[in-house]
């Protein structure tokens, strides 16, 4: 039996959710050799959606705009469209109103947020953190800024922990979303391993703390109620 995409997977955004990636199945897109992982989603094919997509080696999908922006980090492979090529460890925001056709030569996994900005005022970002600079935070914490819009509605960051570090708790007023890369982090009392995603709503209070070592995909800000 064909697996199709629900229309709704982990929609209530005032509780938390966490997911194993690798415990999810595949499920087909509408493009042979597309196929995603759905993380959260509201809506059939055009939705509010947080996902893994993978492409297989020559694939593609179809050109196809953005209205209300799409968000790229790539895990593994090479991810291309007109504008250029993106290996592991790009981030790119594509702003409403952007279009596309996205492929992949040698094919790749990404994980991809989409229609989650605002109807104005985005600029087009792309960043390549392997190259970029930490920044130190705290003792054992550091940080590569990705983006932070100047009303500061949201931040997003990649963020590592050392073996054993623990951030302060904080109260999270616009709650918090987390793929962690690399390591194990715990999260509200809960151990997570790679490759995770954790959700945790609007008003939410805690420390992010990590055994061996953590390195994460962040934002904050953005689930507001």
């Amino acid at each position: 039996m064909t697996m199709t995409t629900p229309d709704k997977v982990n929609a209530d955004f005032t509780r938390p959710a966490a997911q194993a990636v690798d415990e999810i199945d595949w499920i087909p897109t509408p493009e042979p050799g597309v196929l995603r992982k759905p993380l959260d989603r509201v809506g059939a094919e055009v939705a509010r959606a947080t996902s893994i997509v993978r492409f297989d080696g020559g694939k593609s999908f179809p050109a196809h705009g953005h209205p209300l922006g799409e968000e790229i980090l790539v895990l593994s492979g090479v991810f291309s469209d007109e504008s250029g090529d993106f290996g592991p460890g790009a981030y790119v925001r594509n702003p409403p109103g952007s279009s596309h056709t996205p492929h992949s030569h040698e094919g790749c996994e990404i994980f991809v947020k989409l229609r989650q900005m605002r109807e104005e005022g985005e600029p087009r970002v792309v960043l390549n953190t392997d190259a970029a600079s930490w920044q130190q935070i705290a003792e054992g914490y550091q940080r590569i800024p990705l983006f932070e819009p100047d009303d500061g509605s949201e931040f997003v960051a990649l963020e590592q922990l050392a073996a054993g570090a623990q951030t302060v708790e904080r109260k999270l007023d616009g709650g918090e979303e987390i793929l962690l890369l690399d390591g194990d982090l715990t999260v509200d009392g809960k151990r997570h391993g790679a490759l995770s995603w954790i959700r945790q709503p609007a008003g939410a209070a805690y420390a992010l703390s990590s055994s061996g070592g953590a390195r994460f995909w962040v934002k904050r800000g953005h689930l507001k109620v």
